[in-house]
């Protein structure tokens, strides 16, 4: 035996796990018990399939649905997971499955009140007669990870029982230790889809919950007081103009929207046969589009995690301090209460010192910084449920120059002369509260309560900002975890790049071509400097202009299939019909006509996947990988830089169509 991450690791096969063992007690206690089977068994996947699976490389095969635990906000977090593999590894560590060093465990990883565990489980699953799971599933049904992390998730939280009832918010923070964003969707901000694009093209996580009501299913497909996936946004482009969709999923992978945009609507017929081939799935799978317009209506409100706070505050690719800071409101010592209970005693609650500092890079105002404070109460039980949420929140206060050297706590006197800077502090019984300010570079005081006096907790503070010092008041030198973050949105990055590049001349010509790709900074590949000769340029773009030209035989400017199949075949690469219609779809406009620029990005993907091809096979008829082959293929260099170049080329080319579609 071993430990891992501070648990404790057997290694001897097939050993169960004494500490949630396979038994009803490690279900619960309450209302779930009724729903379970008689004959309630617990099997290992290998008596579940013949050929089990722990983890699917493919995004859609990780597709879950959930089961008898009323867990749809766990399943929902779980959903926006899968889009972020390097979030979701982290998470689920994928160096684990059924057959090599398999031992009967698995582990998984969660941030939980303020640090990563690691929460190990064997993989016996309740099932029932049949078979079948009782709780999460996956879609394709050899598939595990999802079962087995549900039950390591129970585990941490003391049951199944525990996982019913709960917010979005909470799982998404305990995936990624990040930071919340809640929208109230009837007082949306009217940047709400520029909050939306930046939330998807950057690290971040997206859910929400539509309204509660009497009936469970409601007509328009819809279900109430019910957590869903967000999985992507798009801006399409119909007869009257763009509109702003929103794709989304049920965790139960079942039931969907039916209204506008849903998958039987008239509203596709609007769309260019692109995008409705792109965009619309006449399948059952709890996955749909729906307005921006009528999700704001039927939805209560949408939760966006992100592990920075540059969401809101749109500082983006800067670096970000983040603290940390444990405490606790104890009776007749720190459990003073909130203001509106007994002034009093407010000042006995615990304080924090915060100096908010000025950032000179700052695209903001020098004279505002943004700052996300962030309060969470601990579980005062190993079961989630068993106790209910204290109604907890916090007043911050800015501090004259009496007060900003002391580390004394702020006496009683100062809160009855003093109004806080959230003067409309709201305390609420979630297990986190989460504020946005734009403050002033000076010196605060954070003040965590609960709602009534000598309620005892545990809790932590969080704050966000780009520089600041926090420490406890009152002679506490407890220590405060202090660490730099940096978020990058790719996105913005080679939008500000193309904006700069193609504004005054959209044309690509050989010249502007050997600047682009030799000036630019290629951040994937620092171990050697790209150098595009002018002769290179003028032979990529020359050759493809005289293939092009000759099968363009209605001088259009553009090719149809019937040109596209035969000016590939021009250039002596032999493609089937089903790869050039897709490849149509791929680059070609929405009437898919292949204008000159898209042709270039065309060609130049089938020459690198034609170049790999020839790179990695040995026979000419397949590709035969040896494990370490998967991950760098070793070679002449020459041949490695020219397929990087390539790869480079098209991918500029190809963020290039992309600006100009969009401008």
């Amino acid at each position: 035996g071993g430990t891992y991450g501070g648990c404790v690791v057997l290694c001897a096969c097939n050993v169960p796990d004494d500490t949630f063992p396979a038994h009803i007690s490690s279900i619960g206690t309450g209302a779930l018990l009724k729903k379970l089977p008689r004959n309630l068994q617990w099997k290992r996947p290998h008596a579940l399939h013949k050929s089990p699976v722990f983890y699917a490389a493919n995004r859609k095969q990780l597709d879950l649905c959930q089961g008898l635990v009323e867990n749809c906000w766990f399943l929902a977090a779980l959903g926006a997971l899968t889009f972020h593999q390097d979030i979701l590894a982290a998470v689920v560590p994928q160096n684990q499955s059924f057959e090599r060093k398999y031992a009967g465990i698995f582990h998984f990883r969660f941030w939980h009140f303020g640090e990563w565990v690691d929460v190990v489980v064997d993989d016996r699953l309740p099932v029932n007669e049949a078979g079948e799971l009782l709780f999460v599933s996956s879609v394709y049904k050899n598939v595990f990870w999802g079962a087995l992390l549900e039950k390591a998730y129970a585990k941490l939280y003391g049951s199944y029982e525990d996982l019913q009832i709960g917010q979005v918010s909470e799982a998404l923070v305990d995936f990624t230790g990040g930071v919340n964003t809640r929208i109230k969707l009837a007082e949306a901000p009217p940047d709400l889809w520029d909050i939306l694009t930046r939330a998807t093209y950057s690290t971040s996580l997206m859910g929400c919950q539509t309204h509660l009501g009497t009936t469970k299913v409601l007509k328009n497909g819809l279900v109430a007081g019910h957590a869903y996936t967000v999985t992507g946004i798009r801006r399409v482009t119909c007869q009257y103009g763009p509109e702003n969709l929103l794709r989304l999923r049920n965790p139960w992978g079942k039931i969907e929207w039916k209204g506008d945009w849903s998958d039987s609507s008239y509203k596709w017929e609007l769309l260019s046969p692109k995008e409705k081939i792109l965009l619309r799935k006449k399948k059952d799978d709890g996955e749909f589009w729906m307005s921006l317009r009528d999700f704001k209506i039927h939805f209560v409100d949408l939760v966006i995690c992100k592990l920075t706070p540059d969401l809101m505050s749109q500082e983006d690719g800067k670096k970000w301090m983040y603290s940390l800071k444990s405490g606790r409101w104890v009776k007749g010592s720190t459990a003073g209460g909130s203001l509106g209970f007994c002034k009093g005693n407010f000042w006995m609650n615990p304080q924090y010192w915060l100096n908010v500092l000025p950032v000179e890079d700052s695209k903001k105002s020098p004279n505002t910084c943004s700052v996300v404070i962030s309060l969470m109460q601990k579980h005062s039980t190993k079961h989630r449920n068993r106790a209910p949420h204290l109604f907890i929140g916090f007043l911050l206060y800015k501090v004259g120059l009496q007060y900003q050297e002391s580390n004394k706590k702020l006496p009683p006197g100062f809160f009855t002369r003093h109004q806080p800077v959230n003067k409309h502090q709201v305390f609420l019984d979630e297990r986190e509260v989460t504020y946005d300010f734009h403050l002033e570079p000076c010196v605060y005081v954070i003040v965590p309560s609960t709602l009534e006096p000598q309620q005892e907790a545990e809790f932590i503070l969080r704050v966000f900002s780009r520089k600041h010092i926090l420490r406890e008041m009152g002679g506490n030198t407890s220590f405060t975890l202090s660490k730099e973050i940096v978020d990058r949105y790719e996105g913005k990055i080679w939008e500000d790049f193309f904006t700069k590049r193609f504004e005054q001349n959209p044309e690509i010509n050989a010249v502007q071509l050997q600047r682009i790709l030799n000036n630019i900074s290629w951040r994937n590949f620092p171990s050697f400097r790209l150098n595009f000769s002018l002769d290179s340029c003028q032979g990529i773009l020359a050759l493809l202009d005289e293939v092009f030209q000759k099968r363009d035989t209605n001088r259009s400017g553009k090719l149809d299939l019937v040109e596209l199949h035969a000016a590939v075949q021009e250039t002596g690469i032999s493609l089937s019909n089903e790869i050039c219609n897709l490849m149509a779809i791929r680059y070609g406009d929405p009437d898919l006509q292949i204008s000159f620029e898209s042709f270039v990005c065309f060609m130049l993907r089938v020459e690198i996947m034609g170049e790999a091809f020839r790179n990695l096979t040995q026979d000419g008829k397949g590709i035969y990988l040896r494990e370490p082959e998967q991950y760098c293929r070793g070679g002449d260099n020459q041949t490695c830089t020219r397929t990087r170049k390539a790869a480079c080329f098209n991918f500029l080319l190809h963020m290039k169509s992309l600006f100009l579609k969009q401008t």
